[in-house]
């Protein structure tokens, strides 16, 4: 039995019922209709607009209005004054779009037998098959990252010929049009919130097989054969985020060239063989039960009345599936929606929220073996931080960078929404710090610290500007934020040094400090950092015994006391700041918060927890959680995130959770089953990565590490494992520990 497949008896009705493929630049929705099959298409570049500067000229002089009005409590009249003279402008961001659909008619509209639709992630490659008048119809699709390029081929059985109708669509500016060799769709972008649409764009599919006979309409029939396939690709003139000279037609034109000639079987051969390539360094196994059996959708339905340890093993690698779909080296980052979307107006625009969203995106990559689909993130940075320079220096007068609560793929940098939401100047900074985490798994490799230290320092230069001292109580803070999202008990988010600010900037300095240490430079400015970080504002306990959000002893009197962030919480995961070892009654505190707050919400806020119940080393909670994921109220039929609507970050979450609940590690620490649930005592796992620059396999019976197999970085590692501590040496690459080691 293949484990790592989702089926389905019926094909989809709703987008959130169809497949999703991709090769990180190439996105598809397939429904499997047999009457009309439809493969709605995306592009990683088609984003509306074009290369815009939404800066704010009231900024730098209101500013300091802002932090008076902040320090002495007015927190209206400086959310007032913020939305009146700090915003970005535009004050919304340019949104991620739809490229167009693509229709196959097929006439199979009466009567159908043995209909199954599935999504095989071993090979991500997806297949439909039917019965009809008694014949068997088959279709078979992928998307390839060796050739660039979806394709489909369509089989019937028992010597009968297709006879099939194609359209392809936009919603998009341009027009179709068809000759004997496929179908062609030219256009433009949306213009969007005041800024011109700048970009250029085509789709073409290539049609083999048949006869062939276009319409004046654009579309396409294609008859008197048992077998065709369609090579469609897309491209737009989005060269980087202020260049759109490319010429999209000439990029189509190059890769079919490249790839004429293949044969179906070498097309899929080499796609499944790349893809494999990423995929199958990870290997899971929690158990299997008879609900394995069943239709995906069943499943989802019937998790949480019924034991089924390999629909969450099949949901992380789903979310590495999903992950190596939508972000490769050379793409764009996975968005809210990675790479699939439908709408012209998306919500939130699809785009990058980074007060969670787009770091929770990128917490799975590096334990789940595809430490390059980090990439494009770093590449978002290096460009953000040219755009975030910009404003750092004309709206506050300070060095380096800065990155508020969204960009776009313009890297627009400015606050945005409105104050409530985008006055946080900490985006920049928690993704810079991410970056430090993704060097830890990596070895701290002199060569990425050397890349990522000038991020990380711009970083660092802003908030030294940024940060003023609270003449209240001495501390240094940032002024205004806000603890995303969550309106205090005084009407509105704006404060001074919210706990996470805090948090995120203590391990932003920390990360300078230590990049100086390993690249031998800069000691100066780290030690600028040092005394900075110092004067930051502690964490706190209330006096309900929980963690607290703000400065102040607020939390009990917030309008929302179970409000879908849990941003305090940010030193107990994805930082290390609050754990059960080092820091007991701040750990206490950390549970305390969760409790208050409460296990249900959005699908990213039910991700988020899972990882918070991990660290707190509360297997059985975190599962609990698990459960209220793996539900059809948060994960829709194909298993995309249920947010409601979907987004894809709670896919990531929820996947990195289940990691989380197996394995923890920090640099020179590795600890096993820390947060072991009774639904999973015996189990695999099989090349997950570590912060040690180490990868593990290890198996566990009855709760019990059994083995256990270490390969990578050479050094000295701690290993807890069975209530015990080892002192691993990983020496010639590897380290084996025997059973009797570990008992």
């Amino acid at each position: 039995m293949n484990k790592n497949l989702l089926w389905y008896d019926r094909a989809a009705v709703e987008w959130t019922g169809a497949l999703p493929l991709g090769n990180g630049r190439l996105g598809a929705m397939q429904f499997g209709g047999a009457g009309l099959e439809e493969f709605q298409l995306n592009e990683d570049t088609l984003w509306s607009g074009g290369p815009y500067n939404p800066a704010n000229d009231k900024a730098r002089d209101a500013w300091p209005k802002v932090q008076d009005l902040v320090f002495q409590g007015r927190y209206k009249d400086a959310d007032k004054l913020i939305n009146e003279t700090m915003m970005a402008r535009p004050i919304k961001q340019m949104s991620y779009q739809p490229a167009g659909n693509l229709f196959i008619a097929t006439g199979h509209d009466g009567e159908i037998a043995d209909y199954r639709r599935e999504l095989d992630i071993n090979r991500a490659v997806s297949k439909v098959s039917y019965t009809h008048d008694g014949v068997t119809y088959q279709r078979e699709s992928f998307i390839s990252a060796v050739d660039q390029v979806l394709a489909v081929k369509f089989t019937a059985g028992d010597d009968v010929k297709l006879d099939l109708r194609l359209r392809l669509e936009s919603e998009q500016p341009g027009e179709a049009r068809s000759d004997a060799n496929g179908i062609t769709f030219t256009g433009r972008n949306r213009d969007a919130e005041g800024i011109e649409a700048k970009l250029r764009f085509a789709m073409h599919a290539d049609v083999l097989g048949g006869d062939i006979s276009p319409d004046s309409d654009g579309s396409l029939r294609v008859s008197g054969t048992g077998e065709f396939i369609i090579l469609l690709d897309m491209a737009t003139s989005f060269v980087r985020f202020d260049d759109v000279s490319g010429d999209p037609e000439a990029l189509l034109s190059a890769r079919r060239k490249k790839r004429q000639g293949k044969s179906w079987d070498q097309l899929r051969a080499d796609h499944i063989q790349e893809y494999q390539s990423w995929f199958d360094r990870l290997d899971i196994d929690l158990g299997t039960t008879e609900q394995a059996q069943k239709p995906t959708a069943q499943r989802i339905a019937e998790f949480a009345q019924s034991d089924d340890p390999a629909l969450a093993a099949l949901y992380l690698q789903y979310g590495r599936y999903l992950m190596i779909s939508s972000s490769r080296p050379g793409t764009q980052p996975a968005n809210l929606q990675g790479i699939w979307n439908k709408e012209t107006n998306p919500p939130w625009g699809s785009k990058y929220t980074v007060n969670i969203n787009l770091e929770m995106n990128y917490w799975l990559p590096d334990p789940a073996n595809l430490a390059e689909c980090f990439s494009p993130l770093i590449t978002l940075l290096e460009e953000v931080a040219e755009t975030g320079a910009e404003w750092a220096k004309a709206h506050y007068g300070a060095r380096g960078w800065v990155l508020h609560h969204n960009t776009d793929i313009w890297r627009a940098a400015g606050p945005v929404d409105g104050a409530e939401w985008g006055m946080w100047p900490m985006g920049g900074a928690w993704l810079c710090a991410q970056l430090w985490d993704h060097a830890a798994y990596a070895g701290f490799e002199p060569d990425l610290v050397q890349r990522i230290y000038p991020l990380i320092k711009g970083s660092a230069q802003f908030l030294l500007d940024y940060m003023t001292i609270d003449p209240n109580t001495g501390e240094l803070v940032t002024n205004p934020s806000n603890s995303p999202e969550n309106i205090h008990p005084f009407g509105t988010t704006i404060v001074a040094g919210p706990a996470m600010d805090n948090q995120i900037t203590r391990d932003l300095f920390a990360a300078v400090i230590e990049a100086s240490e390993i690249l031998g430079s800069d000691a100066a400015f780290a030690e600028e950092v040092r005394v900075a970080r110092e004067k930051l504002a502690p964490d706190r306990i209330g006096e309900e015994g929980q963690l607290q959000e703000w400065r102040e002893d607020w939390d009990m009197g917030a309008p929302e006391r179970d409000h879908r962030h849990v941003s305090h919480l940010y030193g107990l995961y994805p930082g290390f700041q609050i754990n059960p070892d080092e820091t007991p009654e701040l750990t206490a505190a950390a549970r305390r918060s969760l409790e208050i707050r409460g296990d249900n919400a959005t699908g990213w806020g039910i991700g988020w927890r899972i990882n918070l119940w991990a660290r707190l080393r509360d297997g059985n909670h975190a599962h609990d959680v698990l459960t209220l994921l793996l539900s059809p109220e948060r994960s829709y039929d194909n298993l995309f995130d249920a947010h409601p609507p979907f987004q894809i970050d709670g896919n990531f979450g929820g996947a990195v959770g289940i990691i989380e609940m197996l394995v923890q590690s920090r640099p020179g620490e590795i600890r096993l089953l820390p947060a072991l649930p009774a639904n999973w005592p015996d189990g695999r796992l099989k090349g997950v990565r570590t912060r040690c620059g180490v990868e593990l396999d290890f198996s566990w019976q009855n709760g019990q590490v059994v083995d256990c197999r270490m390969r990578g970085r050479n050094g000295e590692i701690r290993l807890h494992a069975n209530g015990l501590e080892h002192q691993v040496t990983v020496s010639g690459g590897s380290a084996q520990i025997s059973a009797n080691q570990l008992h």
